[in-house]
């Protein structure tokens, strides 16, 4: 119906002035729609076979065929034949999916009927059950309009036989199971509804082979790591003789607990990627990836992987690191490489031995290194020994310290030449961003200055020594958090 007053309005337009007075007759006398009768799928070709009964209104010059979709018509071709009662298509879209179709007839000029009966091509697919030795084939099923639908034949075809008939199910029916087949073949089917009077209508071919999958004999998992978006990179390496490509990745939260299924992954060219946003990468996560058959069955499964979880403290003057080590490489640990940044980019810091989880930093040791406004470090895990000659490499969290800014300024020194105490700066804990050191004797008067801070006073203008007693210090300088510091004091010469 909605259609029919798609036309008539179409139809009213055609009348207005300017329009050709031939429309006056598309209103009030439109032609007859056609009968769609059938719209069967050649299997070999791909290609869609459509028939139709004519319009039983005279003057038909054309008939229109449509995709039809939510009570919408898609043009498809435009047959320029009144006598024309089929068409075929070119077309590979009843390969993937079943379509609608309508046709409608069309008289000039531009005088179009409403859509016919709505018929659907038959979209077949069949899926082998290896853990009980059986194929399922199903289908939509096909309308019973104009022509009755008494049943469904499906032809088989192996290695390339010519189709005979696998069996055949009632109207009301649209799946049909081979209870039995013959290991390592090619089967294709094809399903037939069969119609009252004789015709009937054929579905899209499906074909695959009955062979049973090889399992991998192994799997190696790779490794765990800490991408620089701070999630967890997962890689594996699976048997390249396998032909299972179905894969089931698990997590596990620390030592103990369950495997929860986190992922469905497809092997690629023999790996398998993953990147774990969801893991919190404060925990230890252990994870395992099992190969799937064709029964949703686990065949094999890897070694565990486990991300490495880096920790820092102060302790004193000391940070102190520790982490877990990783596991479970079917290699061994080759060593730990701890890697610092001190606000220039991470370098390499020190090779620590498979055995050791624990490393003491000085902090005295990098504080004139420091440059930012924090200390990071990660710890980097190789594998060396793999049985199937696979280098594994992790890389831990992330760890950061804010550096101590501590300013400590001496208020005495003996500038005597005896190696001990001789000269006068004040110590930093940090490396300043800018700094300014301003020494003075009590009328005013600058002895010293300097904006090197290495730069050292000896007690001496221009190389000669100033007598014993006090003078006055000022210090300015922003520390690698931006703080901006500003302190006086005195300093006391003593000459012995």
């Amino acid at each position: 119906m909605k259609n029919r007053y798609l036309h008539i309005i179409i139809f009213a337009f055609s009348i207005l002035p300017g329009i050709g007075f031939g429309q006056v007759d598309c209103v009030t006398d439109p032609p007859l729609p056609p009968v769609l009768k059938s719209v069967s799928v050649e299997s070999e070709t791909g290609n869609t076979r459509f028939t139709w009964t004519s319009s039983s209104s005279p003057g038909i010059a054309a008939y229109i065929l449509y995709s039809y979709k939510n009570g919408d018509g898609i043009p498809i071709d435009t047959v320029w034949d009144p006598a024309a009662t089929t068409y075929t298509l070119s077309s590979t879209a009843t390969k993937y999916f079943s379509v609608s179709y309508v046709v409608a007839a069309m008289r000039l000029p531009r005088c179009t009927s409403i859509f016919s009966n709505v018929i659907n091509s038959i979209f077949e697919t069949a899926s082998i059950d290896t853990c009980m030795k059986k194929i399922l084939v199903s289908w939509n099923i096909y309308p019973s309009f104009p022509e009755k639908v008494t049943g469904y034949t499906v032809l088989l075809s192996v290695n390339g036989s010519n189709y005979s008939e696998a069996g055949k199910v009632s109207a009301e029916e649209s799946t049909f199971t081979l209870s039995d087949f013959t290991i390592g073949a090619q089967y294709c089917f094809v399903v037939r509804a069969n119609l009252e009077g004789g015709d009937f209508s054929t579905s899209n071919k499906t074909c695959f082979s009955t062979k049973m999958q090889r399992p991998p004999a192994w799997i190696n998992a790779d490794q765990a790591t800490i991408n620089q978006q701070g999630k967890v990179s997962l890689s594996f390496t699976i048997d390249p003789l396998s032909e299972i490509k179905q894969f089931s990745l698990a997590r596990r939260i620390g030592a103990t607990g369950t495997f929860q299924e986190i992922s469905k992954p497809v092997s690629i060219n023999g790996s398998v990627f993953y990147t774990d946003n969801q893991a919190v990468t404060s925990n230890i996560n252990f994870y395992i990836l099992s190969a799937i058959n064709s029964c949703n069955l686990s065949v094999m499964e890897s070694n565990l992987a486990s991300n490495m979880v880096l920790s820092s403290e102060m302790s004193g003057n000391n940070i102190i690191l520790s982490w877990n080590p990783y596991k479970n490489w079917l290699g061994k640990i080759s060593s730990y490489i701890l890697f610092i940044n001190t606000g220039k980019g991470f370098v390499e810091k020190a090779v620590i031995p498979a055995a050791d989880t624990v490393f003491v930093q000085a902090y005295q040791q990098i504080m004139y290194d420091v440059s930012g406004n924090k200390v990071c470090f990660y710890i980097s895990a190789s594998e060396t020994s793999n049985p199937y000659g696979i280098s594994g490499e992790s890389i831990s969290s992330e760890t950061c310290n804010s550096p101590a800014e501590i300013i400590t300024v001496p208020n005495v020194f003996t500038p005597n030449n005896d190696l001990h105490n001789d000269h006068f700066r004040p110590v930093l804990s940090f490396t300043p961003q800018e700094y300014q050191l301003i020494i003075s004797d009590r009328k005013g008067n600058i002895i010293f200055e300097t904006r090197d801070y290495y730069s050292e006073w000896d007690g001496s203008l221009n190389g000669s020594p100033q007598p014993q007693g006090v003078y006055l210090w000022f210090l300015k300088l922003t520390t690698p958090s931006g703080k901006r510091i500003s302190r006086t004091g005195t300093v006391t010469i003593i000459r012995k």
